[in-house]
């Protein structure tokens, strides 16, 4: 009888310039796990443990808890597509906070999808797993976006594409660039961060926002890296929820004074990061992000890279 181990790394949803449409994964180069876990044993009934630093945040009625709505959706998929399912005992490891800005409730679904998927034998594709991913994460944020679940589970950079296949689009990577990241220790709620934004944006600013991610795609697929940092600037939500971020411009001032190719706010924040030309710059912005933007006891700061692989399974 088989037992499984699902991880999920963290994200940065948007990238600054791509409101919803682009995501991107992240992993520490120290090798420090950044990402959800999720075990998976045989059982008699379904149950679910929660563990981990931040298991205490979620909420005490596992019904409620994304995994076992999760482990139920891919249940209904299964004996739609005329599939055997038994009960599984899963084991969420919360290693990341609710509400950080760093795709927490996509990795967890991602976890407990790769979880089941993988379990029982890859009955689903990948178009059709992002699909249920992207559905679950809509309970959460009130809409359904792959910005977070895409890159969680696919690793790297991803496009969505608005369609229903492909779901998304892999982009070139910069392997020179590092990531400094900081969580400030407080928490942003998606809908609350959605909710701050205006329902309508200008056409000036919807001109500016269509330039960049073009720009943006482009330069990445010819090597222009120069250009495509240069164009890293979030136009739609930042001026909006900044607001929600205590000492979000000092640290962007500090950053770009060290010489930060760009500085955004990690999906609805409040994480924030500095996207830099070498690893001893990432350091000295974490260092100053770690001393000066961190609220509370919660808050941590990384240096990281974007990943080519996203979720992975090993045997327990």
């Amino acid at each position: 009888m088989k037992a499984l181990r699902a991880y999920a790394p963290a994200s940065i949803g948007n990238v600054s310039l791509g409101f919803d449409v682009l995501g991107a994964a992240l992993a520490p180069v120290n090798g420090a796990k950044l990402g959800d876990e999720v075990d998976i044993r045989p059982a008699e009934s379904f149950s679910l443990d929660t563990v981990g630093p931040f298991a205490h945040k979620l909420p005490g009625d596992v019904d409620s808890n994304i995994v076992t709505k999760c482990y139920h959706h891919f249940c209904n998929a299964m004996q739609l597509a005329g599939k055997a399912i038994s009960p599984v005992a899963l084991t969420l490891h919360k290693n990341l906070p609710i509400g950080s800005g760093l795709g927490s409730s996509a990795s967890s679904i991602v976890a407990a999808f790769v979880a089941l998927n993988a379990y029982f034998d890859s009955p689903f594709d990948q178009d059709t797993l992002l699909t249920m991913m992207g559905e679950l994460e809509g309970q959460i944020s009130g809409s359904i976006h792959y910005d977070n679940v895409a890159p969680c589970y696919l690793g790297g950079m991803t496009l969505m594409t608005g369609a229903q296949s492909p779901v998304t689009l892999s982009l070139p990577l910069n392997e020179q660039w590092y990531y400094a990241i900081c969580y400030s220790g407080i928490s942003v709620s998606t809908a609350a961060a959605r909710d701050i934004l205006p329902k309508q944006i200008d056409m000036a600013t919807t001109l500016t926002f269509g330039r960049q991610l073009g720009v943006f795609v482009h330069a990445l697929h010819t090597g222009e890296f120069e250009l495509a940092a240069s164009v890293m600037t979030d136009v739609i939500a930042e001026p909006y929820r900044k607001s929600l971020l205590p000492g979000f411009d000092d640290a962007r001032a500090f950053s770009e004074q060290a010489g930060a190719l760009a500085f955004g706010i990690s999906g609805s924040g409040p994480t924030v990061f500095a996207v830099c030309s070498s690893k001893a710059q990432a350091e000295q912005v974490a260092a100053y992000l770690n001393d000066h933007y961190i609220q509370n006891e919660d808050g941590f700061s990384h240096v990281c890279q974007v990943p080519q692989q996203g979720a992975v399974v090993s045997t327990l």
